[in-house]
């Protein structure tokens, strides 16, 4: 089993940026294909970014290609998502996520393990 602990979510004015990190305790990442997730209020929760174990791959939802980065750090056990030029229909609780099977989770039955979230707002 393993847990994920997100960080670096706040408050953020539109155009600006964040970096959310997401540490992994209890089993090494080397075994899981990561992905961020997001929720905002009243909506389904829906995939944002993802990247294969090696590093190799990555995938990112059409709303967020060119501004946000997935990267991870093996050795150190941890992903990451930088996000520029944020926008305020970016605003949600950002879910670090590790894959059930080999691949990307995409989805959200895809997942295995979730992180407890962190608050992201852009203010307009």
């Amino acid at each position: 089993q393993v847990q994920l602990v997100e960080s670096g979510g706040g408050l953020v004015q539109a155009g600006g940026s964040l970096r959310l990190s997401c540490i992994a305790s209890g089993r090494t990442l080397n075994d899981y294909d990561m992905g961020w997730f997001r929720q905002a209020p009243g909506k389904d929760r829906e995939s944002v970014a993802g990247i294969n174990r090696s590093g190799t791959g990555t995938y990112y939802t059409d709303s967020v290609k060119g501004r946000f980065t997935i990267s991870r750090d093996n050795a150190k056990n941890t992903v990451y998502l930088q996000m520029n030029s944020l926008k305020p229909e970016d605003t949600a609780d950002y879910y670090c996520a590790a894959s059930r099977w080999r691949g990307i989770p995409t989805t959200t039955g895809l997942v295995a393990y979730w992180g407890q979230g962190t608050q992201v707002t852009v203010s307009s």
